[in-house]
């Protein structure tokens, strides 16, 4: 008897008792169909070797086993290492599906089929799929899976009797010829069909149950995988008016590509009224000219000159051109806050709206080409609120080919929601040509390095699976929580980074070496890019954070032709020093290296090209 079946020993199973197993994607309402099968006779017990809890109980002579929801089969984490385990000893398992979200919940569904494991599918929530004008040809999705297909509407109780009248017709269902020849293959040396499996995609803990490598196969099955799914979806569902709300048929506009287009620009635009015009030109101009400048500054350096000179070195640190006590504070709380708080506010609206996952929906097909799928332009919108949060969150990328190009484009073409705010509001005083050319640019460049990856890197882009909600008006109180706790963390982060970066400055300026590495990039600067030699001071900060950088510029007096390459540069520079550092963890040294020196090198050469054609 196999490992798997042994973790099962702490419940009390019956001899000759068949074990019953629900499986299903998270919220598909497994818990009803538990219930209607168990009754009141349930047993919740831990899982060993986890701290997942699972609930077994009776259905007549057999035992009902609730596994936890999960969107695969694996070893990714605790649960689906119980559901993997509990899954492979089952004699049969019912299925549950959500009708509302087939495309994501089939992955889950072929995979178990292709464990070989007697199954019934019950496609949950019919109700809700009716009411969003989804229709699902039953008898189809019954032929091309291979296994019972059921209708039902737990919470009301439609369809449980038909499933308890048939779920002992569960049947084996239909893999792919290929997949089955290599399963067949593998036999010989496992003898449970949904081992091997397990093992040609690459599951450590199985093959090490058997003594044998893991396979490489998980990528390429997957993919099969998918494609498979998206042609079942294709054939057995047909969306419709009847019925539909608003919210829905506003959010089917948002996928296709003629009425999602639009609607993707003029939410950009909304975002640029809203950051770049009423934030970063009236709310700023109070923050930091009216309050910081006009009333904070002089009260600070009144203050401090009592005890210290402004012209001595401390109090060219505290109160001088960079001070901690100065520039610092009018930077991050006079400039830099309000930018955060209405982009953060922005992102903040299009999430809780249910935007976001179609916007990935919309671009998958553009991301397919830079070697991305659409769920990459989650970390892409994050990385215009916070680049270092952003690099995290490539890890929900399903391979680590993904992964890595979506950092490169991150440290390279995505300014952060500070950077953004002042670059936003030193482009809106330069006029539409500059914008035009500004956004051409960093497009230009996004696409090219994603080009570039995708053609260099071994591998393919994986396929999009994601959870498309109800289109709804956000809620103020989580759009404002989320806004609250965002820009505060903001704070907490940026804050310390910017007093270094104040500090080293102003150490660099009292020692003369300020002006000496303005000299020793002057080639650069003056040269290449036909900027003031101070603007080397800009760069020098954007090394800390490059919204830094960016507020260096927007203080000093450049032409609109040098205020577009000085942007473009900045854009495109090396990511702050928190990045970096998050960078190097997540993609290591190697990578990391690579990716910061590439950006050092295509920023000032860029600038370059930018600054010979416009000046």
């Amino acid at each position: 008897m196999s490992h798997c079946h042994n973790s099962l020993s702490h419940m009390d199973i019956p001899e000759g008792a068949r074990k019953i197993v629900l499986v299903g994607n998270p919220n598909v309402g497994k818990s009803v169909f538990f219930n209607a099968l168990t009754g009141m006779y349930v047993d919740v017990s831990n899982f060993p070797g986890t701290t997942v809890d699972i609930s077994h109980g009776r259905y007549k002579q057999d035992v009902v086993i609730d596994t936890p929801g999960v969107y695969g089969i694996s070893s990714f984490n605790d649960e689906e290492i119980v559901a993997r385990d509990v899954i492979l000893s089952a004699d049969l398992i019912l299925n549950v599906v959500d009708a509302v979200h087939l495309e994501r919940d089939l992955f889950l569904t072929l995979q178990v089929i292709d464990t070989g494991i007697p199954t019934i599918v019950a496609i949950n929530m019919m109700d809700e799929a009716a009411a969003q004008g989804i229709k699902v040809d039953l008898d189809l999705l019954e032929h091309l899976l291979g296994v019972p297909v059921i209708s039902t509407v737990a919470v009301k109780g439609k369809g449980l009797d038909e499933v308890k009248n048939r779920l002992f017709e569960a049947r084996t269902g239909l893999i792919e010829p290929e997949l089955k020849s290599k399963l067949q293959g593998m036999l010989n040396r496992i003898g449970s069909w949904g081992e091997a499996l397990l093992v040609l995609e690459g599951d450590p803990h199985v093959a090490e149950r058997h003594g044998i490598p893991a396979g490489d196969m998980r990528e390429e099955i997957y993919h099969a995988r998918r494609h498979r799914v998206n042609d079942i979806v294709k054939h057995v569902v047909k969306e419709t008016q009847e019925g539909t709300t608003f919210g829905t048929k506003l959010g089917r506009y948002m996928l296709r590509p003629w009425t999602g287009i639009p609607i993707f620009a003029l939410v950009l635009y909304a975002m640029y009224y809203l950051i770049g015009v009423i934030v970063a030109q009236d709310i700023v101009g109070f923050t930091e000219e009216t309050v910081m400048q006009g009333m904070y500054e002089p009260a600070v350096r009144d203050l401090i000159g009592r005890f210290v000179s402004e012209e001595s070195v401390l109090g060219i640190i505290l109160i001088g051109e960079f001070g901690v006590l100065t520039m610092t504070v009018t930077y991050i709380l006079g400039l830099l806050l309000p930018l955060v708080v209405g982009f953060y506010f922005a992102l903040s609206i299009m999430e809780d709206s249910g935007y976001l996952p179609r916007l990935a929906t919309l671009v998958d097909r553009a991301m397919i080409s830079i070697g991305l799928n659409g769920r990459a332009i989650i970390p892409l919108i994050l990385g215009f609120g916070c680049v270092t949060m952003a690099t995290i969150t490539t890890r929900i990328l399903g391979t680590k080919r993904e992964r890595t190009i979506a950092t490169a484009v991150l440290g390279l073409a995505i300014p952060c929601s500070a950077q953004l705010g002042v670059i936003a509001g030193m482009l809106a005083g330069i006029g539409g040509k500059y914008i035009a050319i500004y956004v051409g640019v960093i497009l230009l460049v996004l696409g090219i390095t994603g080009k570039i990856l995708n053609k260099v890197l071994p591998g393919q882009s994986s396929d999009l699976l994601i959870d498309l909600p109800p289109i709804r008006l956000p809620r103020g109180e989580n759009v404002l929580k989320k806004t609250v706790t965002k820009s505060y963390a903001f704070l907490l982060e940026a804050s310390p980074l910017f007093m270094l970066g104040a500090l080293i400055i102003s150490v660099l300026q009292v020692t003369g070496l300020l002006e000496a590495i303005q000299a020793a990039l002057a080639p650069v600067t003056e040269g290449m890019l036909k900027l003031p030699r101070e603007t080397a001071t800009a760069f020098i900060m954007g090394l800390i954070r490059r919204d830094f950088g960016a507020a260096g510029l927007s203080d000093m007096d450049l032409t609109a032709a040098q205020t577009l390459v000085s942007l473009v540069t900045i854009t495109l520079f090396v990511p702050c020093v928190a990045t970096v550092i998050v960078m190097f963890k997540e993609r290591g040294s190697k990578e990391g290296g690579l990716i910061w020196l590439s950006s050092w090198v295509f920023a000032f050469i860029i600038g370059a090209i930018v600054a010979a054609f416009v000046m």
